[in-house]
């Protein structure tokens, strides 16, 4: 539900842009030669952006003069006066820019609010501005330094930007939450948790036809536990993902993750369990001399093409691990068969190769 004064503000710009349609009123704009010369000694930018500021100025003082005429002529039915000046700002660049707003006020002492500033304070994005720099690598801290344009400008301070970053952050999780999955065409999803600030972040992303990766969605809980993985699939679910179509499913193995998965899926869904979380599994319980061994032996398995040959091989590494180390035999024994759902399925190696970029969870370890 909007507020009093955003359907306030509303109003002034509609009726800014009446104004504006009702015959086209031009507005001349006069710039002493000695300033401009000063301007220019600073660079071409510094002209633009000090004409830019006058022409603000400009452009409110003629809806103003709209509004309630001339100064110092009598207006028969005047219904607005007049009111001196305050401090206020405009957004240029992602950044607050000091500049003075004219005041109005009816008769009946009721403030008006002037379309142009209305326009000049909301200016660009600014949060979305702060977005896209931080998420470019600019700190919080540097922000202000390396972003100003404007000597006199401000709200770049620390405080200041990250309140920006977290509303625009916010904003969008939003949307990232609440948007349509109907149209979506998916040949893979990856379900996956990570643990961030004592708590499990659930996260589901998407493989389209064309390659395309989507984050579907998240879910916060304290452990990776199959009533916050149902909630986020039974999320997609009402959002219009279909489970019924066939796709690649990629898990870190977890019980939780499988079930969820095969609820909604049905049984038969092609799960791939993910190769990085078995082969660190089976590393954990052996020993630093026997790691790089076995790690050798895993992803030589995993990379040969076909399905019958990379079983062989991981059925031969089980039955020497039971003779080493019965607890890493029985990790890799434990779903091994779905560590191989790509090669069943006769994917393409270079498909499976290129997803060794992928933070996590991989269908394929890097050597």
């Amino acid at each position: 539900m909007k507020k009093p004064y955003q359907i306030e503000s509303q109003r002034a710009v509609k009726r800014l842009e009446e104004m504006a349609a009702d015959g086209n009123p031009a507005v001349q704009m006069m710039l002493p030669m000695a300033e401009m010369v000063g301007w220019l000694r600073q660079g071409v930018g510094e002209l633009i952006r000090q004409a830019g500021l006058q022409l603000m100025q400009l452009l409110m003082e003629e809806e103003v003069r709209e509004l309630v005429g001339e100064r110092s002529q009598p207006q028969p039915g005047r219904r607005a006066n007049r009111w001196g000046k305050e401090h206020g700002y405009c957004v240029v660049m992602g950044q607050k820019v000091p500049i003075k707003r004219p005041r109005v006020r009816t008769t009946s002492d009721q403030e008006v609010r002037l379309g142009v500033y209305e326009m000049f304070h909301r200016g660009e994005p600014l949060t979305e501005t702060v977005w896209e720099k931080l998420m470019l690598g600019l700190s919080t801290r540097k922000y202000g330094q390396a972003v100003r344009e404007f000597t006199e400008a401000y709200g770049l301070e620390k405080s200041a930007v990250s309140e920006h970053f977290i509303e625009a952050s916010r904003a969008k999780l939003k949307d990232m939450m609440e948007s349509r999955l109907d149209k979506l065409r998916l040949v893979a999803l990856l379900i996956d948790a990570t643990p961030f600030e004592g708590q499990q972040m659930v996260a589901a992303l998407g493989i389209g036809q064309d390659g395309r990766k989507t984050i579907l969605g998240i879910r916060q809980g304290a452990t990776e536990n199959a009533t916050v993985v149902g909630e986020l699939l039974g999320d997609l679910v009402s959002r219009g993902l279909d489970f019924t179509e066939p796709r690649l499913y990629v898990l870190d193995g977890g019980k939780a993750l499988t079930a969820a998965v095969k609820k909604h899926a049905g049984e038969s869904a092609a799960i791939q369990r993910c190769q990085v979380h078995k082969r660190r599994n089976v590393l954990d319980h052996l020993t630093d001399e026997q790691k790089p061994g076995v790690a050798k032996r895993l992803n030589t398995a995993y990379a040969l093409e076909d399905y019958a040959a990379a079983k062989q091989a991981l059925n031969q590494l089980h039955r020497e691990l039971m003779d080493l180390n019965p607890s890493a035999a029985r990790s890799l024994g434990e779903g091994m068969e779905e560590t191989l759902t790509v090669h069943r399925l006769h994917v393409p190696m270079l498909l499976i190769f290129s997803q060794r970029s992928k933070p996590r969870c991989a269908l394929y370890p890097a050597p």
